[in-house]
């Protein structure tokens, strides 16, 4: 099994997508996660360019075990002495064992982005592989540009890898930049430039503005490349960089590549969320191997089939990267789909055939007015409860009330009157919130809590509204899609109605049903 380094530049390159910042703080949960993972390298960023790198750096000297920390930086600048370039200086005294610098490859960029003479460059490009050699670091050489520059001028783009080689560079990375190149014309450029650069390791580093970073990775290392630069969930400016979620278990799974330590790689998806959450980023269901999506099944015959032989529409064990399969529930939905949300929800159809085509009716009705239980775990339990005949509300709801105030200082105050009817005995309790949803999400709880104490513990993670029906302007039906936690699991819930408030309710009141149903299994079930 031939050995693949992974270099990760989720804190350096990565941050530098829309809308992403990382705090130190950020970046040390990071840095501890990969290093956690086995990644080869971490680019934490460059030191001296903002205070920000400055300090992480002092504080992650020393305290990781399995990934080496990389400084980046450029080539000194032009006509100047590499010992006496302060960039160059600060990545010495950041106390890494290893930097990523990058130099020009593309003509065009040293005569309109450096403003110098080609003789100039590559000087430049020696004498800062030398510098940072004679300071006995690690370097790898970051040939940007590199395949449009072959493309324009080969005998030059050559000469600056030449220009590192010889100053003593340990790798180097060729970089598809702009993210343009399709993956048979990158895989010609890299073949015939290992042969005219021989006993040098190559490495990889591709943006994905062709949709094609990945596959040009994997194509890469399949040409000879023996490290590959990206960043987890393939965050980066622009389209973003490589997918480092997609590239790992493609080599590892597929290839027969080492990229990581194999027990590792069932961390996988967990890792992709955890970076989203410090991100601050909704996690994009839809991605290969980690996402929501990637192992959820629909159609009804596909999960028959996936009963079977889940390789029938899996590519391979979601397991093995740490991810599920997920069954949807929708208005096409046959047997098959009930039968396995059923066992996932530990709900016994089992030979009820008179049930499960009761409950396939309630969901296709529910569906044909705008319920949606692809992602509403919470509520498609208690709607299969109630289709049952078995279910008996925790509490029953004789009414609420929600008003919204704006003052003349600009402040809104949000407040919310609710009645149930719990156990026989009336509470009416009044609560006021961030805005009419929060209102009614404590105004319900504080109702509820000396009763089910329990309700304490669950969090409200997640709020969506859609229109449904948008041809009817204001009058419109909205769907709201809550999503709930607890120590132990995530469940969603859904509300449909005329009026946002109402949906909010139905699926807050569900959420809090649900919660309610799994920690009191002697309640709330008829027997």
């Amino acid at each position: 099994m031939k050995q693949i380094k992974i270099f990760d530049t989720t804190l350096r390159d990565g941050s530098q997508g829309a809308g992403i910042s990382f705090s130190v703080e950020d970046k040390m949960k990071i840095a501890t996660a990969l290093d956690s993972f086995g990644v080869s390298y971490i680019e934490c960023g460059w030191p001296g360019s903002n205070p920000k790198d400055e300090e992480f750096f002092k504080l992650a000297k020393n305290k990781f075990k399995n990934s080496k920390l990389v400084a980046f930086g450029s080539t000194r600048r032009k006509n100047i002495q590499a010992n006496q370039d302060t960039s160059l200086n600060k990545i010495v005294a950041s106390g890494v064992k290893a930097a990523c610098i990058f130099g020009k490859s593309w003509d065009l960029h040293v005569e309109y982005a450096l403003k110098t003479t080609k003789e100039e460059n590559l000087k430049m490009i020696y004498d800062t592989v030398s510098f940072l050699k004679s300071k006995k670091l690690e370097v790898i050489y970051d040939a940007e540009h590199f395949f449009d520059g072959y493309i324009n001028n080969p005998q030059y783009a050559i000469e600056t890898l030449k220009s590192a080689v010889n100053a003593g560079a340990d790798i180097i990375c060729l970089c598809e930049t702009n993210g343009g190149i399709l993956p048979l014309d990158l895989q010609k450029i890299i073949t015939k430039t290992k042969q005219e650069v021989p006993n040098i390791l190559f490495g990889i580093h591709t943006h994905n503005d062709s949709g094609c970073a990945v596959a040009n990775s994997i194509i890469a290392v399949e040409s000879g490349c023996e490290l590959v630069q990206g960043t987890i969930n393939g965050i980066g400016e622009r389209c973003g960089n490589a997918n480092l979620c997609s590239i790992i278990p493609a080599l590892q799974l597929k290839k027969n590549y080492q990229c990581i330590p194999n027990k590792n790689l069932k961390k996988l998806t967990e890792l992709s969320r955890y970076i989203d959450e410090i991100a601050n980023m909704v996690p994009t269901d839809s991605l290969p191997y980690v996402g929501k999506n990637a192992f959820s099944h629909k159609a009804g015959v596909h999960v028959s089939a996936i009963g079977k032989n889940s390789k029938t529409y899996e590519h391979l064990d979601p397991q093995s990267v740490g991810n599920t399969r997920q069954i949807l529930v929708s208005d096409l939905s046959g047997k098959s789909n009930i039968m396995s949300k059923a066992d996932e929800l530990s709900l016994d159809l089992e030979n009820k055939p008179e049930k499960v085509q009761s409950i396939i009716k309630a969901v296709k009705e529910k569906e044909n007015n705008g319920y949606q239980y692809e992602n509403a775990d919470g509520s498609f339990f208690i709607l299969t409860k109630k289709v049952e005949a078995k279910y008996d509300s925790f509490f029953t709801l004789k009414g609420y009330r929600v008003s919204v105030e704006k003052n003349a200082d600009g402040s809104i105050i949000s407040e919310a009157t609710v009645k149930l009817d719990i156990k026989g005995k009336e509470e009416h309790t009044v609560s006021e919130g961030d805005g009419p949803v929060n209102a009614l999400d404590n105004c319900l709880r504080k109702a509820l809590i000396k009763f089910y104490p329990e309700i304490k513990n669950v969090l409200l993670t997640d709020f969506k509204v859609r229109v449904i029906n948008s041809n009817a302007s204001t009058a419109a039906k909205v769907r709201v899609l809550i999503e709930s936690k607890d120590k132990k699991f995530i469940w969603g819930t859904i509300g449909v109605s005329e009026n946002i408030i109402d949906a909010c309710w139905q699926a807050l009141s569900d959420s809090v049903e649900y919660t309610l149903l799994k920690n009191n299994k002697s309640r709330g079930t008829k027997r």
